[in-house]
């Protein structure tokens, strides 16, 4: 009777989830779908040559580039230190990487801003990030690169150390070791990571808006034309940033999926 009982409760739990998830899943979906079929293709496509939203997305693409590959670059070997070392304090060391991702942008421009700024360390050592895309690339690179270090340390923590000690028993450096062995078997959560912070990096509006408002990035194009022209001059900008978005999630599911959002294997 148990038995029967539990598979029937399972088949309801089956039924039951996905018919309260809906909800969820429209509010996901409604907005999107609205934004791109609220104007008529053609309209969309004119407004998208028109050159501030050209200069915008390139300034974006550019910027998160950079970013991401900061991340990466700055970010691997933290990842894999953390993975692999084991001291006191590494909890508060894992909290202070994770601290950007739970802080308000804003006040993570704010931050940045006060640290990085005239009036901060930039103006003490004479080199000011205010209104430059190197602005952009240290906001964007602040509130990003955690996902890059957060995925590659899980990453790295799944990597059986018996196959880095039997490298080492045979002679290989442990550098070597790490670009030929661990690397490749920590991929794909790696580009996952990567993934997330260039999409993260793409998105970026309050810390580059209190960072450097020029150059303009497609968010704060998106809103300073929603401010002067009103919401259907700038939805053309929103569709871009949404494709680039998309194009983000296309990569992640493809590749990297698994690792952070996807199913466990």
């Amino acid at each position: 009777m148990s038995r029967v009982a539990s598979a029937g409760d399972r088949r309801r739990w089956e039924t039951l989830a996905p018919a309260v998830g809906v909800a969820l899943l429209a509010l996901y979906a409604v907005p999107i779908g609205w934004l791109l079929f609220a104007q008529s293709p053609g309209r969309v496509l004119a407004s998208l040559s028109e050159p501030f939203v050209v200069s915008a997305a390139r300034n974006t693409l550019l910027s998160a580039t950079a970013s991401t590959t900061l991340a990466l670059g700055f970010g691997l070997p933290l990842a894999y230190w953390l993975a692999r070392a084991e001291f006191r304090g590494q909890t508060l060391v894992t909290a202070v990487v994770a601290f950007p991702l739970v802080l308000p942008p804003v006040v993570s421009g704010m931050v940045l801003l006060s640290a990085f700024g005239s009036n901060g360390l930039g103006g003490v050592v004479g080199l000011s990030v205010d209104g430059t895309l190197a602005g952009v690339v240290l906001a964007q690179t602040f509130v990003a690169s955690p996902f890059v270090v957060l995925s590659a340390r899980s990453a790295f923590e799944r990597v059986d150390r018996r196959l880095e000690e039997v490298a080492w028993t045979e002679g290989v450096s442990r550098w070597r070791t790490v670009l030929r062995v661990t690397l490749p078997l920590a991929s794909r959560g790696i580009l996952a990571g990567a993934t997330l912070a260039f999409a993260r990096a793409a998105g970026e509006f309050g810390a580059t808006l209190m960072l450097a408002y020029y150059p303009r990035t497609l968010p704060v194009q998106i809103w300073a034309t929603f401010q002067g022209r009103g919401l259907d001059a700038a939805v053309p900008v929103a569709v871009v940033l949404v494709a680039v978005a998309s194009g983000a999630l296309v990569v992640l599911n493809l590749f990297g999926g698994s690792s952070l959002v996807g199913r466990s294997e």
